[in-house]
């Protein structure tokens, strides 16, 4: 077993002085490096985990603000797909149009008509296509799909987004298949009333389209306010972790010179008891 050292009173009065300075200045340095006055639970046990609980779940809401983000854009491409539908079933009354048209030359009424319903059979097509196609991420609200979006970390609170058959047999437009091309012929276009009968269904499915777009509009609505309203909450619980653990770097300044002054203070007495150590030896 090692020899201890006996120190004077003073000599070792003044070395631990020095090694509490020393243990401050580097308490003090760490709190300037890293902004924090409670960087572990040692510091602040309360403090802490009250941070981390704060930052956990703002991770949690972040994680949800990006699902919502998602879903926002999930909507959005179903929008642009209703758009699109709309713009293809003015297209198809264009043709309705043009087959009025040809009721009335009786010379050409034939073909041109056959032609009407090659242009419409296209339209329908098209507009079906449009529905497969309005899509993001596997989910296509034009083709029935649907959406939970949750709100908060408990899942308590969410939005089911659903969609609808945008197809034109889920718009009972006349003719219409759900997929693929329409079965108009000619003959579906040779007397008004039947004209009339066709054009009927391309404004009910107009004004499906335009309930499915408010109901469209409405859940984009709430999606937006819930991201906002998430951001401001991450905002605010980082804010309140920062508050509880964050250090004030002026004060914490002022430490670090107030400390190198006791430190190099504390040098100084320590070698003044040394010096009053050693005046034994001028005895000899």
């Amino acid at each position: 077993m090692a020899a201890s050292i006996a120190l004077s009173s003073a000599l070792r009065q003044n070395l631990v002085s020095l090694q509490q300075s020393e243990t401050l200045l580097g308490s003090t340095q760490n709190r300037l490096a890293t902004g924090k006055r409670v960087n572990t639970a040692l510091d602040s046990p309360a403090n802490f985990f009250a941070a981390a609980g704060h930052n956990q779940r703002a991770d949690l809401l972040t994680g949800l603000k990006d699902g919502i983000g998602e879903a926002i854009q999930t909507v959005k491409e179903a929008d642009k797909g209703v758009s699109s539908v709309k713009d293809l079933i003015e297209g198809i009354r264009g043709q309705i149009t043009q087959a009025r048209s040809a009721l009335n030359d009786t010379t050409n009424s034939v073909s041109l008509l056959a032609g009407v319903a090659t242009n419409y059979n296209s339209l329908v097509q098209q507009l079906n296509n449009t529905g497969i196609d309005s899509s993001y991420k596997g989910i296509n609200f034009l083709s029935g799909g649907s959406l939970a979006v949750n709100f908060n970390e408990n899942a308590t609170t969410s939005l089911t987004v659903t969609g609808f058959n945008a197809s034109a047999s889920g718009l009972a437009i006349a003719s219409g298949t759900a997929t693929g091309a329409a079965t108009t012929t000619s003959a579906s276009f040779d007397s008004t009333a039947e004209l009339n009968a066709a054009e009927a269904t391309l404004n009910a499915a107009l004004a499906t389209l335009q309930t499915q777009s408010s109901n469209l509009a409405s859940n984009l609505t709430i999606l937006s306010s819930r991201s906002t309203f998430l951001t401001d909450t991450v905002n605010t619980l980082r804010e309140g972790a920062t508050k509880l653990t964050e250090a004030d770097q002026n004060e914490e300044g002022a430490n670090l010179l107030t400390l190198q002054t006791r430190q190099q203070l504390g040098v100084t007495a320590l070698s003044i008891s040394s010096q009053a150590a050693q005046g034994i030896l001028r005895l000899f």
